[in-house]
């Protein structure tokens, strides 16, 4: 089969990693149709592009991107079929998540529509949870049958890693500060747990709430808790090998219980133990205490408690580890969800 891989996305991003690779993993061949012009060179160069490729393709896939209006270009420019990995909702996003767009103003119904159009241009729309499927399906009136889910996965190899362990029981959280991430639970769970001398927190990475959150331990007087900027993935991923225990996500918003967050694909790729709010779309993958260890969402007290039972119990620690990386081994590699992204394509229609 050959695809043509379409759109504006990041070749950099764990998502396009990780499908690019789990695909040609699987024999596929992929057209690499990109972009990163903005504006209307955007869509002058996927145009061309397009076009030199001369309908060499079998299906289209417009990778997972910020511009809704590139499955109406896709559709006006192939015959094939579109595959469009939406990965989740930008209307969720930008009016319940983050509030950026008042969800009974002008905008937010043009989001909606935008995004409601796109689905029903695509052929299949392509989402990394079922909850998320449940909320198109709930949302924009989309037919089940072309909603497919096909997990984030990671692409790291923790054999690659070589950690290196600090004297202090660090326990690390990158992203970027979005609502759904809950930093301010963390940031109260480090005070806290405050008295525990060993126990450092290492917030990694920048984005909404980072300000106010920074702001948040100075006025807690906070002592255990180091702010870091955004950093190389290189980088990144030594300091996820280095940590203790990892966290995922903790914030108070509908969003919060729809994702399974790169970041615990990412630790738990690379062996280390997390720990993540109790939500709907965690436990389409996970189980609790066999390989990750689950909390009250926006609960700073058993986020506390959830970390120093993992401090005292290395037995804990290491079953959800090694728990973890097998489940990881089993369901989300590139290779395994190149895999089913296939058999999804291979199948829809028959």
């Amino acid at each position: 089969m050959t695809i043509c891989y379409f759109g504006d996305y990041d070749p950099g991003y764990a998502r396009s990693r990780v499908l690019l690779k789990g695909l040609r993993e699987n024999g596929v061949e992929i057209l690499e149709c990109h972009s990163d012009k903005k504006g209307l060179k955007l869509y002058w160069e996927l145009y061309k592009k397009h076009k030199e490729l001369n309908g060499r393709c079998d299906v289209l896939i417009v990778a997972q991107s910020f511009h809704t209006r590139l499955v109406w270009l896709a559709k006006l420019l192939s015959d094939k079929k579109i595959a469009w990995d939406a990965f989740y909702s930008f209307y969720d996003k930008y009016v319940n998540e983050s509030k950026a767009v008042s969800r009974y103003g002008i905008r937010a119904a043009y989001q909606w529509l935008r995004e409601r159009l796109a689905c029903g241009l695509a052929d299949l729309i392509l989402l990394d949870t079922d909850e998320h499927i449940k909320y198109f399906i709930q949302k924009f009136g989309v037919n089940r049958s072309k909603l497919k889910r096909v997990l984030a996965g990671a692409d790291i190899g923790r054999e690659n890693v070589r950690k290196e362990k600090e004297g202090a029981f660090i326990i690390l959280f990158y992203g970027n500060y979005s609502p759904l991430q809950g930093a301010e639970y963390i940031v109260r769970a480090a005070k806290i747990l405050e008295g525990s001398s060993e126990i450092k927190f290492r917030l990694i990475g920048a984005g909404e709430t980072s300000i106010e959150n920074r702001k948040l331990a100075e006025a807690l007087g906070v002592k255990n808790v180091e702010f870091l900027g955004r950093m190389p993935y290189d980088e990144l991923v030594k300091e996820i090998a280095r940590a203790d225990v990892c966290l995922g996500v903790f914030g108070n918003t509908a969003k919060t219980q729809r994702v399974i967050p790169n970041k615990v694909y990412d630790a738990v790729a690379l062996g280390r133990p997390v720990v993540t709010s109790d939500t709907p779309a965690i436990k389409e993958l996970f189980e609790d205490r066999k390989n990750i260890l689950l909390c009250r969402h926006a609960d700073s007290q058993d986020l506390a408690d959830k970390i120093l039972e993992l401090k005292s119990n290395a037995e804990l620690r290491s079953k959800i580890a090694q728990g973890g990386y097998e489940l990881f081994q089993r369901r989300a590699t590139p290779k395994i969800i190149g895999a089913n992204l296939l058999k999804v394509i291979s199948e829809y229609g028959k």
